[in-house]
């Protein structure tokens, strides 16, 4: 721990901030059992990463919500905080793009895979490059950094902080109004919607998403969904 910096986070969420990944230390310490509302955190020279604990009350496959959650709350606040000319929008599997560019990805992990039992945890985290990881940007124009695309005033702490408001705002709409305010805002900011894309061996036009988010793939014979659930990673 650094704490060099003590963040304002709102009720109900608390930080901790971490010199090694914050994705990684969040899940060690759901899995060892610590409360909800855990934001662990690294404030680096070239990246931050922010990371938030939840423990669902449904099962997985409604509470994988989380992901597009934490990233409408990413969207919310990067697009007010940078200028008006930058855009950001959001991967279905969790990338963040910056003006067309990948910019970083959220991930998540949860204690377990089963789709229809409540797992114990479920962590949501995502990593933002600041910088450029080469000095010959130009070799990998499919990706950029935040201060690459004219977001050289936006403060990495006022980030984070604006980043847990934005998702716990609307980690209560959801809660308290359903998933129809948040299937809205995220189809605003989809990235390749109508496009032809290739997901889990399959190669379709992506059409939009079900109820919980799953993929609606369509191929020459049949519309295919797959689950936000393929998206998590292996628990320790």
């Amino acid at each position: 721990m650094s704490g060099t910096q003590e963040l304002a986070f709102p009720p109900l969420l608390w930080g901790e901030e971490v010199t090694s990944d914050a994705f990684d230390h969040a899940c060690q310490r759901a899995l060892l059992g610590c409360d909800a509302g855990l934001v662990a955190y690294r404030i680096g020279a070239d990246v931050l990463e922010g990371a938030l604990v939840f423990a669902p009350e449904v099962p997985l496959r409604q509470a994988m919500a989380m992901l597009p959650v934490c990233g409408v709350g990413f969207q919310n606040a990067l697009g007010v905080m940078a200028p008006p000319e930058v855009s950001v929008h959001l991967d279905w599997d969790g990338g963040i793009r910056v003006n067309g560019a990948a910019c970083g990805r959220f991930r998540c992990m949860a204690a377990s895979p089963d789709p229809e039992a409540v797992p114990d945890w479920l962590v949501v985290g995502f990593s933002l490059p600041l910088i450029p990881e080469s000095d010959r940007p130009g070799d990998t124009p499919d990706q950029t950094s935040l201060y690459a695309e004219g977001c050289a005033e936006v403060s990495p702490p006022a980030l984070l902080e604006a980043w847990a408001r934005h998702s716990l705002n609307w980690i209560n709409r959801w809660e308290d109004e359903g998933g129809r305010a948040l299937h809205s805002e995220w189809r605003g900011l989809a990235q390749g919607l109508g496009e032809d894309v290739v997901r889990d061996g399959r190669e379709g036009t992506f059409l939009g998403v079900d109820e919980d988010f799953g993929m609606l793939l369509r191929d020459g014979e049949t519309t295919h969904v797959i689950p936000l659930t393929t998206l998590l990673e292996p628990a320790p």
